[in-house]
This record gives C-alpha cells, sequence and structure tokens, in this order.
C-alpha cells in the first residue's frame, strides 16, 4: 500500500551491552559482599562518651545579663572497638545554656587505639557572655536552687582505622544533656551519658 512503511521486528538489546551489565551487577554484588564480610569481621561497636565530672568556678550574671565563669568538664571516650582505631582530627566544643551559646573551645587531635578509654579535660570561659533576659532570669532562678543544667555539644571530625586501611573523614556529634552542675563541692556529681550521632 503507498505511502507504508515497512518495520521489522523491535531491536534487541546486542550481545555486547548484555555482556556489560553481567558485568557491571557481578561487580556490584561483589563489592556488597566484600562490605558485609568486612563488617562482620570487624563487628563495629558504637563509641561510648559520658561527663565523669563538671565544675563551674568564677559565676557572675550581671545586672544587665552578662555572665562570667569559668567551667570545665572531665569527659570520659570509651572505644569498644577490637579492631577499630580512630583518629580524632578536629574537635570543637560547646557548651549551652538553654540553647544560647555560654562558650565554645577546641581540643587537641589525638588518636583513640581500639578497646581504649580516653579521658579529656574540657575547659570554658564565658567571658561577658549577654544573654536575652528570660534566659538570664531563668539562670538566676537555677543558681538560686543551687544547682544549673547545661548542655556539651561536640563535633569532630575523625577517620577510622581497621588494620593498614584508614576511612575518609566522617563527623562526629556528641550530644550530653542535661549535665547537671551543683554550685555546692558537697554535691556529688551524677554521671551524664551522651548521644552520639556518625
Amino acid at each position: 500500500m503507498a505511502g507504508q512503511v515497512a518495520t521489522g521486528p523491535p531491536s534487541r538489546p546486542s550481545g555486547l551491552v548484555r555482556c556489560i551489565a553481567l558485568i557491571l551487577l557481578s561487580l556490584i554484588v561483589v563489592a556488597g559482599l566484600t562490605v558485609l564480610i568486612v563488617w562482620l569481621a570487624v563487628k563495629p561497636k558504637k563509641l561510648v562518651y559520658s561527663v565523669e565530672d563538671a565544675l563551674i568556678k568564677g559565676y557572675n550574671l550581671t545586672n544587665d545579663n552578662h555572665l562570667n565563669a569559668s567551667i570545665s568538664f572531665h569527659l570520659r571516650a570509651y572505644n569498644p572497638n577490637s579492631k577499630v582505631s580512630i583518629y580524632y582530627d578536629k574537635i570543637d566544643a560547646s557548651v549551652y545554656y538553654d540553647d544560647e551559646i555560654l562558650a565554645s573551645t577546641t581540643l587537641s587531635p589525638f588518636y583513640q587505639p581500639h578497646r581504649n578509654v580516653t579521658r579529656l579535660g574540657l575547659g570554658f570561659v564565658a567571658q561577658q557572655v549577654g544573654l536575652y533576659s528570660n534566659v538570664a532570669q531563668d539562670l538566676k532562678l537555677e543558681r538560686t536552687s543551687g544547682e544549673v543544667e547545661l548542655d556539651v555539644k561536640i563535633r569532630a571530625r575523625i577517620r577510622l582505622k581497621v588494620g593498614i586501611w584508614k576511612s575518609r573523614h566522617r563527623t562526629l556529634k556528641i550530644t550530653c544533656s542535661p549535665v547537671v552542675i551543683n554550685f555546692s563541692k558537697a554535691e556529688k556529681f551524677e554521671r551524664t551519658s551522651c548521644d552520639v550521632d556518625l
């Protein structure tokens, strides 16, 4: 019939394309199995952090809502893994009250072997830190009660090491909340467990 164009059967993927697809699929499966085998062999466990002690000195909240204080914490970092060690390449820490930052500090980089406990001293200096009036009022009330609840937040760039293999940098976030600090030294400090996000 005039005007009609003959069409053949639909084209099928060539043998080469099929072969490439099978090779790619095989590589994905092998890579997945390798990751699974390594994970099962290493059996990574979650890192554990806690605040073991805290102290506040030189506390002074002025009438115009400016805070001065020296605040120190002792952080316990526990790596429970038997085959994974950690490089802490950069560590930034901040202390908060009512979501308002009071002070920040930077810790020295360090290496933590497997199944190791490392204790870190965190020292913060709040110097003429201006507070919102409602935050200052809450802080005054807590001071009257003899204790204050603070939050410690740590952000670190770390690398994991298994044997001779080292991972790329990953961001570790640690939140310790609330850390209750007693103004009276006679009161015993209660250890605070921290949440970990890696």
